[in-house]
């Protein structure tokens, strides 16, 4: 069984992301960069720019799925509300091609790569480039990337669990799933 992960982390200067491979219940990396967008002053030529790159990855590596990092709640709203935008387009362009969306909480993805949910940056991009074997000159000067990596493995290490929840493809999906549920409440 084949498949092909793409794992973004949301940021509204750089967001990042990263590809894996899954061949025999083995991950490898593909990809790996960021999406710059320090150079857009206007929010809204940011959200722009977030959905094209993220459709020209989608339509360069076919993900069969994409997981993505929750935003963490933090102190300062506007920067919440910025984050979720950008969380928001990039989900819109996976929604737009068909591709399932996953996603996970920080300190899940920290647990899972690296057995802490306090890890550092720096500790989580060390255990994906040991678990991967990433060399040195393949591994991005952007935490951001690892960051998108760590999602798409943390993802791959779901795969074999039991399925808890329910993922859905768009709204059409959506509705065919819960038609019961629906239906009573009518």
């Amino acid at each position: 069984m084949e498949k092909v992960i793409l794992g973004i982390d949301p940021g509204t200067n750089l967001m990042g992301y990263g590809v894996l491979k899954v061949i025999d219940n083995k991950a490898q990396m593909v990809t790996m960069g960021v999406i710059d967008l320090r150079k857009y002053g206007d929010a809204y030529l940011k959200l722009g720019h977030i959905f094209e790159r993220v459709t020209g990855i989608i339509d360069s590596y076919l993900p069969d799925e994409m997981a993505i990092e929750a935003p963490f709640f933090g102190k300062n709203v506007q920067s919440m509300l910025k984050l979720g935008r950008a969380q928001g387009t990039a989900i819109a362009a996976a929604i737009h091609h068909g591709v399932p969306i996953h996603e996970y909480a920080p300190m899940k993805i920290k647990v899972a790569i690296t057995g802490q949910g306090q890890a550092s940056k720096e500790q989580v991009a060390g255990m994906l480039q040991r678990i991967l074997k990433i060399d040195k000159k393949d591994m991005c000067d952007f935490m951001d990337a690892t960051d998108a990596l760590g999602v798409a493995y943390c993802h791959f290490l779901q795969l074999n669990r039991p399925e808890t929840q329910v993922h859905y493809r768009s709204w059409k999906d959506f509705m065919n799933k819960n038609q019961e549920r629906i239906c009573k409440k009518l």
